[in-house]
């Protein structure tokens, strides 16, 4: 049975990245470059592989994947919704513009990142767990990267 760090870890990331498959859905309905919709799906696509390589790995650990309740899941989950009702707001109050919708999702993204280093820091977290932690955080990165690249041309 994995202890309390453990499942708060896995648990936050699991919460944090199911919410960031609904935002780069949304994200993608938002933008009107084919090329963007594209690459929006696609990041949306590779966090629903993260949900379920974590999952997996959860169940490994004797955890709860779909339990949600920590106070810090509940946190991070309102301010992923938050973060969805920004790109929202600030498309109403911009016309939908591509840059300023990539420019809310790299913000997402940086508010992951922040989650990952967390979890990476945390003690006790089994190796295996903390190697994929650093292989999604990566991932992550390089999707913040493209987004910055991307959002002023």
């Amino acid at each position: 049975m994995a202890n309390e760090i453990i499942t708060r870890a896995f648990t936050d990331i699991l919460n944090l990245n199911r919410t960031s498959v609904k935002g780069y859905q949304e994200a993608a309905e938002e933008v009107t470059s084919p090329e963007l919709k594209s690459q929006l799906s696609q990041f949306s696509q590779q966090r629903a592989g993260f949900v379920a390589d974590l999952e997996g790995y959860a169940k490994q650990y004797g955890i709860d994947a779909s339990d949600d309740s920590t106070i810090e899941s509940v946190a991070t989950d309102a301010a992923a919704a938050v973060h969805r009702g920004w790109i929202n707001i600030k498309s109403a109050f911009t016309g939908g513009s591509d840059s300023s919708v990539l420019e809310a999702a790299e913000t997402g993204e940086a508010s992951a990142l922040k989650a990952y280093e967390t979890a990476l820091s945390a003690q006790d977290i089994p190796a295996g767990a903390k190697t994929v932690f650093q292989q999604q955080h990566d991932a992550i990165l390089q999707a913040k990267n493209w987004l910055t690249q991307h959002k002023n041309s």
